[in-house]
């Protein structure tokens, strides 16, 4: 799993942000350390919640010896970030990375809450992401700032990587619907797992009671069928639901930016900002 390297943009973050702020020192290399590690135990978790038999291109954990195991690898991983930050005798890191497994798990368990009842608002799916993706790379951040003995600068990365966090995952869920300018094929597994995403929050709220209700029919009773799902990938699109999305992520991500505008320029800063649009960007 560990070999299996994804695109590895968490510790991309933590070197940037460092190497923006002053030096990177081991300190910095053991913080990109603990937060891929905690990358990789929690996309373990996730294929055993989500019943996933692939991950980066391969068979996932679970798929290949079930779920008791896979839940055990995630929880060794877990223990390896406990340890090695005793042993490297990090505890402030510890203390960041500590919160940010806390948030991820409470952002997952209030998305599970609220795809059963499907009645999350446009409030408590920024709530869900802040706390499942925004956490961790917000996370990244801190850590990098707190490796160079910028303490006083670490709320305000902190804040950087939340932001870019949510314009990260509002990009993922315009993946399951296609671009503002190009709908394409679906993948329409958000629908399939009942999901309420941006898209499709937007367009509940903004439409007729009729469009409302065709929706809601789809998620609850049609949502593993693909005539089904490409309709409601139409009528997201058609009342606006891709392109508010788009809108929405170009503003955090703009917010994110606005943070770092004052810092001293140099390489890495500009890295960093090449970063952040490679998140709004990219095709996977």
């Amino acid at each position: 799993m560990i070999k299996r390297k994804g695109k590895q943009v968490r510790p991309m973050f933590v070197f940037l942000t460092a190497k923006m702020l002053g030096e990177i020192t081991p300190k910095t290399y053991d913080a990109a350390t603990l937060v891929e590690l905690l990358h990789t135990a929690t996309l373990v978790h996730d294929d055993v919640v989500d019943d996933a038999n692939e991950r980066r291109g391969h068979f996932s954990v679970n798929a290949l010896w079930k779920n008791k195991i896979a839940v055990l690898v995630g929880d060794y991983m877990l223990s390896k970030i406990l340890l090695l930050s005793l042993e490297k005798n990090n505890p402030d890191l510890l203390e960041v990375v500590a919160r940010s497994v806390k948030e991820m798990s409470e952002g997952e368990l209030l998305q599970i809450e609220k795809a059963k009842l499907l009645d999350i608002t446009e409030e408590i799916y920024f709530d869900v992401i802040r706390k499942k993706t925004a956490s961790l790379i917000a996370t990244c951040c801190e850590s990098a700032a707190l490796s160079v003995d910028r303490k006083d600068i670490r709320q305000t990365m902190k804040q950087f990587g939340e932001y870019v966090g949510i314009a990260f995952q509002i990009k993922d869920d315009i993946f399951d619907y296609g671009t503002p300018d190009k709908i394409g094929k679906p993948t329409g597994l958000d629908i399939r797992e009942r999901k309420l995403t941006l898209p499709i929050i937007y367009t509940l709220n903004n439409s007729t009671p009729e469009v409302r209700k065709e929706l809601i029919n789809i998620l609850k009773n049609k949502n593993d069928q693909s005539k089904s799902i490409q309709r409601a990938v139409e009528l997201v699109n058609k009342w606006g639901g891709i392109k508010y999305s788009y809108e929405i992520m170009l503003e955090y991500a703009k917010k994110a930016l606005n943070l770092i505008d004052n810092l001293p320029e140099n390489e890495a800063k500009n890295s960093l900002k090449l970063l952040v649009n490679y998140t709004m960007n990219r095709e996977n």
